[in-house]
């Protein structure tokens, strides 16, 4: 199978305080409302680093890349797509990216399925039932 030939999209799996960060875009892409921070990587960028990077335009926030937590092709949107799971260097998560985003939010474990219904990718879902209190 012939994959898309745009780049691939760098997700960032952002932790802090029991939390992980959460954004929701102007303009959903299909049952995609709530996701991660993610944006495609640029020519030459390794994942992490458009992760990182993307965090930052999106939201304010300086992270920095902890662990690549795994990719696949995405099932709803046929892109490929890695996670890297971030940690919070500084700043105060806002929305910066106000053409992208309308909001932000910090869910706890247990809201996760409320802004995820059809479930995260497993090694992502692992990660947060790891490192999240349920």
């Amino acid at each position: 199978m012939k994959t898309d030939e745009r780049p691939g999209i760098a997700a960032a799996v952002v932790v802090s305080e029991g939390r992980v960060l959460m954004v929701r875009r102007r303009v959903s892409e299909g049952q995609l409302s709530w996701q991660f921070p993610a944006g495609e990587a640029e020519p030459g960028e390794a994942r992490e680093d458009a992760a990182v990077r993307e965090t930052q335009e999106e939201t304010g926030l300086r992270v920095a890349a902890v662990k690549l937590l795994g990719e696949r092709v995405h099932p709803k949107t046929g892109r490929l797509m890695s996670y890297t799971a971030c940690e919070v260097l500084d700043g105060t998560a806002h929305v910066a990216d106000t053409e992208e985003l309308a909001e932000l939010a910090w869910v706890a474990h247990g809201e996760i399925p409320r802004y995820v219904p059809y479930g995260l990718f497993g090694p992502v879902q692992d990660y947060l039932d790891a490192t999240l209190p349920s």
